[in-house]
């Protein structure tokens, strides 16, 4: 990666030389400015990662109104440039003004190393993070717009964004797998909307929480009459994605009588309702995903392996987001955007101790667990910046007990649950074989506390 060029501006020669010795030995390129119209060129001639700047540059004046009309210049030129004002009088007020005139922070003379460069690296990763999102986004609207963003800028999710591209077009059934929380179901809604099926519906049905009674009539529909609640005709999933995609999620989780039935339909094409003896046809390609080991449900006897050689021409792997903590504060700066603007909430990004709380955080629920801590922590936020403390990553450390007496009911089951998920790997069949309780019953549970 290359390293990050900062412009590092102010008046005085012996404050340019003690930040261009410090930033050089952390491996910073550096450029320099000692007047407002050198920092405006700097600006418009080079690709720079961060600017610390000085507020005042006027002899004998402290009021800071000079660069604070700068910071405004340099926010119209670039809008994604992070700055980082200099203030050498403690003025809290023109530390807010600049703050709210788009500085990203600020610091006060003489500073702290450790806190500027903490600051500093906080900053260009986040500033980093957003422009790769910004590429990231205008790559997917091609591929598939409308559809929600596949952040995935990490080197372990490159084969899944080729693996996207390769077989979106054809009508291949795919088997996504990887841990609950990894976004199984954002690529299955890629794979649809960068298909030849873009135009036809895509339905989702969750196979591991439909019970055995309802599930047929929910893939395949039932006639009036079939059975006591059947009041009128309805049309089942398969029906209603013809000539589209249809998403089973779960699929690991289907009873063995609803497989033999899928199975058929997968090789045949045809099905009957429930309760008809007409037979029925569809053009629909299958996609589907789990989190649980296919192979050892086969070998268990839970699944077919017949039905996985039929679901499974292309298997897409999603790596947990342990696995690729590039990604984190990609994700975190993407969800920040969007729960920002939803909630109408003045904050632009993260306070260096919540930067390293979400990098060292185990994410046992993966990417859906950083997308609820985000949205958590924005409706928590009272100032510009999200604290490690609006984050609540309060899981305990390894081997650790947490203190439960302080917890709600709700909090304490969603503390088990998220102890037990991460003593597994994220693997729902063996976390709630630990809980004692039945597969479905631990996914109505993670969908009710958002894991």
């Amino acid at each position: 990666m290359i390293s990050p060029q900062v412009l590092i501006a102010d008046d005085q020669p012996a404050v340019l030389d003690a930040l261009r010795l410090l930033l050089k030995e952390e491996g910073y390129r550096i450029v320099t400015a000692t007047r407002p119209v050198e920092i405006l060129k700097a600006v418009e001639a080079q690709t720079l990662d961060a600017v610390v700047m000085d507020l005042n540059y006027a002899r004998d004046t402290t009021s800071g109104r000079e660069g604070l009309d700068v910071l405004a210049r340099v926010r119209a030129l670039d809008a994604t440039l992070p700055i980082i004002v200099m203030t050498a009088y403690g003025s809290v007020p023109g530390a807010v003004e600049a703050m709210r005139r788009g500085a990203a922070d600020y610091i006060e003379k003489p500073w702290d190393d450790e806190r500027l460069l903490a600051i500093l690296r906080t900053h260009i990763e986040l500033s980093r993070a957003k422009r790769a999102n910004e590429r990231l986004a205008t790559e997917n609207r091609r591929l598939a717009p409308n559809v929600p963003v596949l952040i995935a800028g990490s080197r372990v999710m490159q084969p899944v964004l080729e693996m996207i591209e390769r077989v979106a077009a054809s009508d291949a059934n795919v088997l996504i797998t990887g841990e609950h929380g990894t976004g199984k179901e954002v690529v299955a809604q890629r794979l649809h909307a960068a298909s030849n099926r873009a135009s036809r519906p895509l339905i989702t049905v969750n196979a591991g929480g439909l019970s055995e009674g309802v599930a047929e009539s929910e893939l395949f529909g039932h006639v009036k009459g079939a059975f006591t609640d059947a009041k009128t005709d309805r049309v089942g999933c398969f029906e209603l994605a013809d000539g589209g995609t249809l998403f089973l999620d779960e699929i690991a989780n289907m009873a063995a009588k609803l497989q033999a039935k899928l199975l058929r339909v997968l090789q045949t094409g045809e099905f009957q309702r429930v309760g008809s003896s007409r037979t029925l046809r569809a053009d629909v390609r299958v996609l589907a995903a789990t989190n649980a080991d296919i192979r050892a449900e086969i070998a268990a006897g839970r699944f077919r392996e017949d039905l996985l050689y039929r679901l499974n021409t292309v298997e897409i792997r999603l790596p947990a987001l342990r696995d690729r903590r590039e990604d984190v504060s990609r994700l975190a700066t993407h969800f920040l955007g969007e729960y920002a603007a939803r909630y109408r909430k003045p904050v632009h990004g993260f306070d260096e101790d919540a930067t390293a709380a979400m990098h060292v955080h185990a994410w046992p629920g993966n990417v859906r667990e950083l997308q609820h801590a985000v949205e958590r922590a924005i409706l928590m936020s009272r100032s510009s910046l999200i604290t490690s403390e609006d984050l609540g990553l309060r899981a305990p450390a390894p081997g650790s007990a947490a203190d439960l007496s302080g917890m709600t009911m709700d909090d304490a089951e969603k503390y088990v649950i998220q102890t037990a998920l991460a003593r597994h790997g994220g693997n729902v069949v063996q976390a709630a074989e630990s809980l004692g309780m039945s597969r479905s019953a631990l996914y109505r549970r993670i969908q009710q506390h958002g894991l």
